[in-house]
């Protein structure tokens, strides 16, 4: 890795993905992370110092680049992804700087689907913290190469070899240091670096903690000097600090030489002094094994201090991967045939829409081109989620940055971009050719957990809220609108406070509807405790005028409960009667489109059904008149009465918190949770602050954020992410 000295021109014009820049220069990255670990900081200094940007803009100040929406300004969070571009070394950096926020992480869910690698941000102090496990379950799923890098190296209580430890214990895998922040007086380091002149660092005073990094590729120490950090001094690593981090270093060789032969018999030959391994040769072998998910790069430093970042945004273009290094995606035609669909100027369009998005009240679509390209005046078609087929035409094509757009000629393979003028295509869909229909893997959204009875403000017009509620569902796959079928009120439904806080706060300032809100109500599904039986006969009366033909049908159905998480399952092999008869292909489905149907509502509050098994051990037909219309119907009165008399109880959500809050609080804090009934499962301190690890019911933490501020003095913080569905 090379290190610039100084940004390239500030406002450049970024080049274009496409014929005529080559894919291998590209790289597709996301920089991910647990809420407040430093995302939207490090990005807004990739941006700074690959000169895509003028200034840095601090997440504090309310002024960053990346946070452009109004409430993410006001919230000082991430709520949205953002996408934005950078040049450096000669290669494209399409960046996504993704939210942080449990509530939020069907945003991370859907850019990791169309990534190609991820800078995973972690604290100094806190290492791997719950979301942070969140995000790492995306990237796994979609086998995204990573890159780490330990922000907050200033903070008192930072530890750089401790988080190495976290990621190997939490996460499983071999973290292999890259850069390692150094401060003055450590190792014998002096106070002014040697080479450099001092640095100057961040405005607002002399910099504490680290003011340097070492390089353990080239052994050198890295010094940021400039009013930004922007300025980049190498100098050779003092002995008494090589030294001090020789086991470091030995550990890089080892990891590098497990893709490499000829650097092995190197390294095992003991031949680390003289001559030392050419650092390209490391790079190569480091990037062989980061791209095969069996090697995770570590740069140390801090963002906010300007120190160590350049060496993270070299560590993108030599370490993760280009597009054309992913393995092509698998795509499913009409007929259920698969179709591999590698990144290529050749062969039939195929993009995938992941995200929907209202620019200036009209509707876009965030899509990421696989193969051909796309121009503006293209008919693409698209098979919807329920099957449909539908034909549009793309208006518009727009490059993005961040909250700003700049119309494009054309998109190709590789290019994140922004379309306009598709009114009907939704996240997951997969924009084709229309000779030649495809559908890649769609995004699965998660259902919500919390919901909140509205209603129009006084002056606030029905229909247009309305309108606005169906336009930001359309945004947002983990939103729902519905009425409650007992009271008549409507409920927006979402994944928690936060989220359906800042909803109501975009219908207000975007749209202009004030709504009134009640209580959250939280989301409840219902499971039985025991076996349980029931039949039902049903037999729908001839019509007086014979036109109605009669229909009718009995079944009988056993259902009992399964292990948590195992999911439902229906079995639909059944006795038949008269004897000698035999069901059809369509009768059985219809048994068990039948039984679905009853799963979806329980006895209890008519919550979906979990973790339940539907066995219909009998069945009778009655001739002609036994429809599928009937046997449907038979089946779901069978399963109500067998539900009923299994026992049912309601599941509610239970949240993994953790609580951050100083030590000498720690017992109050402690005696709250256990009045609200949590499991708490681990508790620690370390520099004055107290850790809690605890599972709770999502209905107790309603509102916990205030009465933590007051156990605390406002000192005390907490994150918490959905787990499962079980009893309380």
């Amino acid at each position: 890795m090379s290190h610039s000295s100084k940004p390239t021109k500030a406002g450049a014009r970024k080049a274009p993905v496409g014929s005529n820049q080559r894919l291998s220069l590209v790289r597709n990255i996301g920089i991910a992370a647990h809420v407040d670990a430093g995302k939207t900081t490090l990005t807004e200094r990739v941006l700074y110092y690959t000169g895509a940007s003028h200034k840095i803009g601090e997440v504090h100040d309310g002024a960053a680049h990346m946070d452009w929406m109004a409430e993410e300004q006001a919230h000082g969070i991430t709520i949205t992804a953002a996408v934005t571009q950078a040049p450096w070394r000669g290669h494209l950096l399409q960046i996504v700087d993704t939210p942080g926020h449990v509530d939020f992480t069907i945003e991370v869910e859907r850019s990791m689907r169309v990534l190609d690698g991820v800078i995973l941000v972690l604290d100094g102090v806190r290492g791997v913290e719950p979301q942070t496990e969140t995000v790492w379950r995306q990237r796994c799923r979609f086998g995204l190469p990573v890159l780490f890098f330990v922000n907050k190296m200033d903070r008192p209580g930072a530890d750089f070899l401790r988080v190495l430890a976290h990621i190997r214990e939490s996460l499983g895998v071999m973290p292999v240091a890259i850069t390692v922040p150094v401060a003055p007086g450590q190792f014998g380091l002096p106070d002014v670096p040697v080479a450099a002149g001092n640095p100057s660092g961040p405005p607002g005073g002399p910099q504490s903690g680290p003011q340097a990094v070492v390089d353990l590729l080239r052994g050198e120490l890295l010094h940021f000097a400039g009013e930004q950090g922007d300025q980049v001094y190498a100098e050779p690593c003092p002995p008494a600090v090589w030294a001090a981090l020789a086991d470091l270093r030995e550990g890089l060789l080892l990891a590098a030489a497990e893709f490499d032969e000829a650097l092995a018999d190197q390294v095992l030959a003991g031949a680390e002094a003289d001559p030392r391994p050419d650092p390209a040769r490391l790079i190569a072998a480091l990037r062989r094994g980061t791209l095969a998910g069996r090697l995770f790069p570590c740069f140390g430093g801090s963002a906010l201090r300007n120190l160590g970042v350049q060496p993270v945004i070299d560590g993108a273009v030599d370490l993760l991967p280009a597009p054309l290094d992913r393995p092509p995606a698998q795509a499913r035609r009409p007929d259920g045939a698969l179709e591999t669909v590698a990144l290529s100027h050749d062969g039939p369009l195929a993009a995938l829409v992941f995200k929907v998005q209202l620019w200036d009240g009209r509707r876009h679509c965030f899509t990421r081109v696989y193969r051909n390209r796309l121009v503006p005046g293209d008919m693409v078609a698209f098979m919807t989620a329920d099957g449909r087929v539908v034909r549009e035409q793309v208006a518009r094509i727009f490059d993005v940055d961040a909250g700003r757009k700049t119309r494009l000629d054309a998109a190709g393979p590789g290019q994140i971009v922004l379309l306009a003028g598709l009114r009907h295509a939704a996240t997951g869909d997969t924009l084709c050719d229309p000779g030649h229909l495809l559908a890649l893997e769609r995004i699965e959204a998660r259902s919500p957990v919390l919901s909140l009875a509205i209603e129009p403000a006084a002056g606030t017009d029905e229909e247009r809220l309305l309108e606005a509620l169906d336009k930001v569902q359309q945004e947002d796959p983990t939103l729902r609108v519905h009425e409650d079928p007992e009271t008549g009120q409507r409920l927006l439904a979402g994944m928690g406070e936060l989220h359906l806080q800042i909803v109501l706060e975009r219908l207000e300032r975007e749209f202009g509807q004030r709504v009134r809100s009640g209580r959250p109500a939280v989301a409840v599904r219902e499971t039985i405790a025991q076996t349980g039986t029931g039949e039902a006969l049903y037999a729908r009366p001839p019509s007086p005028d014979s036109k109605q033909p009669e229909l009718s049908a009995w079944a009988a159905v056993t259902a009992s409960p399964r292990p948590r998480g195992a999911g439902n399952r229906v079995d639909c092999t059944p006795r038949v009667r008269p004897a000698g008869s035999e069901l059809t292909l369509a009768q059985r489905q219809a048994l068990e489109a039948g039984a679905s149907v009853a799963l979806a509502a329980g006895p209890l509050h008519g919550a979906p059904i979990e973790d339940c098994a539907i066995v219909l051990t009998e069945v009778e037909l009655f001739g002609a008149a036994s429809t599928l219309e009937a046997l449907q119907a038979a089946a779901a009165r069978a399963v109500g009465k067998a539900l009923g008399a299994a026992g049912p109880v309601a599941l509610h959500p239970l949240m993994r918190v953790e609580v951050l809050v100083p030590e000498d609080n720690l017992g109050s804090v402690l005696g709250d949770l256990q009045q609200r009934r949590a499991a708490i499962q681990a508790t620690g301190t370390r520099d004055g602050t107290a850790n809690i690890l605890a599972e709770v019911a999502l209905a107790t933490l309603l509102g916990y954020t205030t009465d933590l501020r007051s156990l605390t003095q406002g000192r005390g913080q907490f994150s918490m992410q959905f787990d499962r569905f079980d009893l309380v």
